[in-house]
């Protein structure tokens, strides 16, 4: 083990020493955490951590920076990251080659990787370049493919499970080090049991329809589309959604919280495939889609007193991609 100085307080971050393995098997893992200033479309990086981890899940390397959003730093109380500590950082184009170098080539890892790969690829975007990501990892998703009895879908469950320390929650580097030491027991797990890796294909923001125009220094943009009707869904509600199963034509989707993909987005791809757009909870809603489930919005305590499933965002969209046909079609 060796440490760093924490961005925080000065106080030493143990790390540990890259491991020395000469054979790989397959791609290579790129373990990724950033702090942001916020969860919408056009805010910030403000920091990022990286781990990478060969094949068989050995950490081979780390790196962490600051990046300077050339704006407020958003919630200080949650990442503990002020102005004045980030005003000597570099921007995010300053720091874009480096981070590109420990993510090429690698499958990216994060928890809610949905989130954290919109975030990269937003920065990407604005610097008038392209993430050099193909495939990613939710741990969240590979959790639930592994059927761990986990409470809830937070990092810290997951670290207490395999009994990993987190030492500065929201803290991009310590966020990183744990995934890394929780995705090297889950990888063994799901190798042995069989258990198919939840790979997703990164899809670019601008290949989503979204624009992300470069922001002027001080400033920040928005590029909502206007809201707009949509004809009604025109299969009838099979029924809930069961764990397992792929979804349905005409199913009930509800959707809550701050989702990393454009909300409206989301909802068009839905639409798109044959569901229907449900604006409440009730016991006739099919799924619950959220990154918060425990979170207490109207429709998320709703789902829970219905006993409507409830899935993340990451999972939503994989499921999506395979909507079984209603069987009235």
């Amino acid at each position: 083990m060796h440490a760093i100085q924490s961005p925080w307080d000065g106080s030493a971050l143990p790390v540990p020493l890259p491991a020395q393995r000469t054979e790989e098997r397959g791609p290579g893992f790129a373990v990724v955490d950033v702090e942001t200033t916020g969860l919408g479309r056009s805010d910030r990086v403000i920091s990022a951590g990286v781990y990478q981890l060969d094949g068989h899940g050995e950490v081979t390397d780390h790196w962490y920076t600051l990046v300077n959003p050339e704006r407020d730093p958003g919630p200080v109380w949650i990442h503990g990251l002020t102005s004045a500590a980030l005003a000597g950082a570099p921007t995010f184009p300053e720091i874009a080659d480096e981070l590109a170098d420990r993510l090429a080539g690698r499958v990216m890892v994060a928890h809610n990787a949905l989130f954290d790969w919109n975030m990269i690829s937003r920065e990407y975007s604005r610097a008038g370049r392209r993430a050099p990501v193909e495939q990613r990892i939710c741990t969240m998703v590979l959790a639930r493919d592994l059927a761990l009895p986990l409470p809830n879908g937070k990092l810290s469950s997951l670290a207490a499970y395999f009994g990993v320390q987190q030492r500065q929650a929201h803290n991009a580097l310590d966020d990183a080090r744990v995934l890394a030491e929780v995705f090297r027991p889950s990888l063994r797990l799901a190798r042995e049991a069989g258990v198919p890796l939840p790979l997703t294909t990164c899809v670019a923001v601008t290949d989503l329809g979204e624009e992300s125009p470069a922001p002027q220094r001080g400033t920040w943009s928005s590029s909502y589309r206007p809201a707009r009707k949509r004809p009604p869904c025109p299969h009838p509600n099979p029924g809930r959604w069961v764990d397992g199963t792929p979804l349905m034509q005409g199913m009930r989707i509800a959707i809550t919280g701050d989702t990393a993909t454009d909300r409206e987005l989301l909802e068009d791809r839905a639409v798109e495939a044959g569901l229907h757009i449900a604006t409440s909870v009730s016991r006739l809603t099919s799924l619950l889609v959220t990154n918060e489930p425990g979170s207490w919005s109207g429709k998320a305590r709703k789902a829970r007193e219905h006993g409507t499933p409830v899935v993340g965002e990451d999972a939503f969209l994989q499921l999506l991609r395979e909507v079984a046909p209603h069987p009235g079609v």
